[in-house]
């Protein structure tokens, strides 16, 4: 099967590119919307390429590469009533939700930032500067993917 490339959002004062480096790899718990989750359970495969992206930041932007570690099991947070993540509809048996694991590959010499991803032509089918685009897990091309990876891995623009 061939690798697939994607887009994944974390709030870097929840979970940063520094801390999947100082762990090396953990789980993507905690994803509440249907289609992130469809993703992640149907189409994500150990060895697909990550663009790990700082939301909520200023400025939110790319900063650096993961890797799916493990393909899609349940999010067992969901059963947990001390989880912010807890699901009292999840059934253990019927699993609402999943999770993969993600391992750190590297992070960017720069941020690419999402103003930077929207002025370059080539990138204007990424979903992530689609305005309204909130989903914390997407797709992305492994043309988007290798544009946004040499930008990081360059000096920013004067």
């Amino acid at each position: 099967m061939a690798k697939r490339y994607w887009l994944m959002k974390s709030e870097p004062d929840a979970y940063s590119i520094d801390d999947l480096k100082r762990d090396t790899t953990t789980p993507w718990e905690g994803i509440r919307n249907y289609q992130a989750r469809n993703y992640m359970r149907d189409d994500m495969k150990v060895g697909d390429a990550v663009l790990f992206y700082h939301s909520n930041a200023k400025p939110p932007g790319v900063v650096g590469i993961g890797k799916v570690s493990r393909s899609a099991y349940p999010d067992f947070f969901a059963f947990d009533s001390k989880s912010k993540y807890y699901d009292p509809k999840s059934d253990p048996e019927n699993p609402r939700w999943m999770m993969v694991d993600v391992a750190y590959v590297s992070t960017f010499k720069r941020l690419v930032s999402l103003n930077e991803l929207k002025e370059i032509p080539a990138l204007s089918d990424m979903l992530v500067i689609r305005k309204g685009m909130r989903l914390s897990v997407q797709p992305a091309t492994k043309e988007e993917f290798a544009i946004v990876k040499k930008l990081g891995n360059t000096k920013a623009p004067a």
